[in-house]
């Protein structure tokens, strides 16, 4: 049984979604794919480009390294603009940092060398070095990947330091918004269990188009409550807890440890039932059944959910109706949904009819709830 066996995931990555996606179905996953940005190529990249001769004419006394790949990727894009050894020469003149370990290995594999590394991977430790050296008259060139770091450029503007931001895979809206507006419409209505974010920019760029198709507000309940947003790190998360919205968040940042997260707080969500000689979880497009996932449809799964919200009450079918997905309406609609869920289960025949009143989950005990 795969952790995640049940549940549906959302990807809004762009870069690396694949490798992404393939973790979360490793693990039994369903996942929709849904980019919230595309990268500009960086062959393409004028801005780019026009930096990258900047820091050439006038080089700068300290350079930041934030990641690997980013820096990385600057470097072969000079490759292809007939600049890497006036760049190079240019690196290995100024004090060069990194922001973490991948960084230091791109630095090193370049054939320069940091003279210090940040060992917690935040910009918060590198912009506390930077302000102890002292930075006052100082030209410092932070290598980005993605998302401004506002906050780090102000505080050393502010110190007296001249700032040039380099542009790494600058991300832009994707040019098809449609898998997205759909992904914001899942979400309000309960239709994935979770969303994960690897980027601030991928955050906040989701939040935009949700509001934009005013959802906004309906996005920020199904987040405070029925939908998990997963992010790689704090500053991904940070656009999310700035509209009130919680986050699950690895202590490690990066995607296998995003996906351990997701794959313990979605089951953790989810009671456990003893019925009839069997164990029951209510997930999210699936009940599993003494640890094998039985699919249910959609209207199926809504009722069984709200049953399993109160185990041993009866739901009237007026109230039962209430909680259909869209288009299904009408006591004829609940007793098809229950009488499609008793045929997927088989033997395991979790719902009673209670007659002249309605239904109730058929348990014996409730064996985990949700903490």
């Amino acid at each position: 049984m795969g952790e995640l066996d049940g549940f549906t995931v959302a990807v809004t990555a762009e870069r690396r979604k694949d490798e992404l996606a393939a973790l979360l179905e490793r693990r039994g996953a369903r996942v929709v794919m849904a980019p919230a940005l595309r990268i500009i190529p960086l062959p393409d990249d004028e801005m780019l480009l026009s930096t990258t001769r900047g820091l050439i004419e006038n080089p700068p006394d300290i350079v930041v390294a934030t990641t690997g790949i980013g820096f990385r990727g600057w470097l072969e894009a000079t490759e292809g603009w007939g600049l890497a050894d006036p760049l190079l020469a240019v690196l290995a003149s100024s004090t060069v940092l990194a922001r973490g370990p991948k960084a230091r290995g791109a630095i090193r594999a370049a054939g320069l060398t940091e003279q210090w590394h940040a060992a917690s991977e935040t910009s918060a430790e590198v912009l506390s070095y930077l302000l102890d050296a002292g930075v006052s008259g100082k030209r410092v060139a932070i290598q980005l990947h993605g998302e401004p770091l506002r906050d780090v450029a102000a505080a050393l503007t502010s110190a007296g330091a001249e700032v040039v931001e380099v542009e790494v895979y600058r991300w832009v809206p994707p040019e098809d918004v449609a898998p997205l507006r759909r992904l914001v419409e899942s979400v309000c209505v309960g239709a994935v269990d979770a969303v994960t974010f690897t980027s601030a920019a991928a955050s906040a760029n989701f939040l935009a188009t949700a509001d934009a198709c005013d959802r906004g507000p309906a996005v920020v309940k199904a987040f405070s409550t029925s939908v998990v947003a997963a992010c790689v790190g704090p500053v991904t998360a940070s656009v999310l807890v700035r509209r009130g919205i919680p986050v699950v968040s690895p202590e490690r940042y990066r995607l296998g440890a995003l996906v351990r997260s997701v794959a313990v707080e979605l089951p953790a969500r989810c009671p456990t039932f003893r019925v009839r000689d069997h164990e029951v979880q209510v997930r999210g497009f699936a009940v599993m059944v003494d640890g094998v996932a039985v699919a249910a449809p959609p209207a199926s799964m809504a009722v069984l959910r709200a049953l399993a919200s109160r185990p041993g009450r009866v739901f009237s079918r007026a109230e039962l109706r209430e909680v259909l997905p869209a288009g299904d309406a009408g006591d004829h609609a609940v007793e098809m949904a229950i009488t499609r869920l008793r045929a997927a289960l088989g033997e395991a025949d979790l719902v009673e009819t209670v007659i002249k009143r309605g239904y109730r989950l058929r348990t014996e005990a409730v064996l985990t709830t949700v903490g």
